[in-house]
């Protein structure tokens, strides 16, 4: 069996000078433990910072005090002008930079913060990507028939619960692979997602999604589950798992998204739009601003807000379609 490829992260780490990559482990360290971060997050951090500590270690620099406000803007201008990095990602970039920054100092590493001469790129407010209800209901029932979703019963159920239980809770595609079977609550019909920072909510599935979900545990995951693979406890006590009955990741049900739109003759179409649409169809059925934070899990109303620019999107139609004068 040939060597796995070293992933691009791992070949950048061995570029980066040994008096920053030092520096870096221990970032890391601070931010999983005295931070707590999830994974995804410090695979962000880490992917971030490896790639500029390595540039700037190709340019010269070999500690903490070679992190200077000059090299910063040197590599964040190289973001723009040869990688041509949104200003969504660039924004992400700086602040990944700055807690950096912020933490060499508070560690002594630094006697000033460098990144403090660097700027937020302006963002604009983009409006996130609605399906309509017919739409959506094609993309559910593209996973209803195994001779067109591809992968032959039984796992066309689970993609049917996966994609039902979105968009009935409105769960980002790291939630879904991360319930567990403690976290079905049938007494109440309910879900307890885990979502950024370790943060619980309690969120109601509705019957479609229930009867799904409970379909999918009784004809599908125990025939996932042999003898040898329960043994090994490969599943982890989650629900959703792969053929070989692992846990399911967040790339899978990107996938699984992906596919079925396309059966269903969608396009620009993944996992966070059917969060979008559950939120906005909320609203537009008359839903409490707040009721949509909290089923969400978002931390600041602000960030819920932006679902009611899409809501008032459909005014113009409204006033052209009805008003006496278009």
């Amino acid at each position: 069996m040939p060597p796995a490829r070293p992933s691009r992260v791992n070949t950048l780490r061995e570029q980066i000078a040994p008096g920053l990559r030092g520096v870096l482990g221990e970032f890391l360290v601070y931010l999983r433990i005295e931070c707590g971060l999830a994974p995804a997050s410090m695979e962000a951090y880490e992917r971030d910072l490896v790639d500029m500590l390595a540039e700037l270690s190709l340019a010269g620099a070999a500690s903490p005090t070679d992190v200077t406000p000059r090299a910063l803007v040197a590599h964040v201008q190289g973001l723009t002008r040869d990688r041509g990095y949104a200003s969504a990602t660039l924004a992400r970039r700086l602040a990944t930079i700055k807690v950096f920054c912020r933490w060499l100092c508070a560690r002594g590493f630094a006697s000033t913060n460098a990144a403090d001469v660097l700027d937020q790129p302006t963002r604009w407010k983009k409006l996130p990507g609605v399906l309509s209800p017919k739409q959506l209901r094609a993309l559910i029932e593209a996973a209803s028939e195994p001779q067109r979703a591809g992968d032959g019963a039984p796992l066309w159920i689970r993609d049917r619960a996966i994609l039902e239980l979105m968009y009935a809770c409105g769960l980002r595609a790291s939630e879904v692979g991360a319930i567990q079977l403690a976290d079905v609550k049938d007494e109440s019909a309910s879900i307890l997602v885990t979502g950024k920072g370790d943060k619980q909510r309690l969120v109601p599935m509705g019957r479609p999604a229930e009867l799904w979900l409970g379909r999918y545990l009784r004809e599908c995951r125990p025939l996932l589950i042999t003898a040898e693979r329960a043994a090994q406890r490969r599943d982890k006590g989650r629900v959703f798992l792969t053929r070989s009955a692992r846990p399911i990741e967040r790339v899978r049900v990107w996938q699984i998204v992906k596919k079925h739109a396309a059966i269903a003759g969608l396009s620009g179409v993944h996992p966070h739009v059917l969060r979008h649409s559950f939120a906005t169809h909320l609203l537009i059925g008359g839903a409490n601003l707040r009721t949509v934070q909290e089923l969400l899990g978002h931390a600041d109303i602000s960030t819920t807000q932006i679902y009611t620019h899409v809501d008032r999107t459909q005014l113009k139609d409204v006033h052209r379609n009805c008003h006496p004068r278009p």
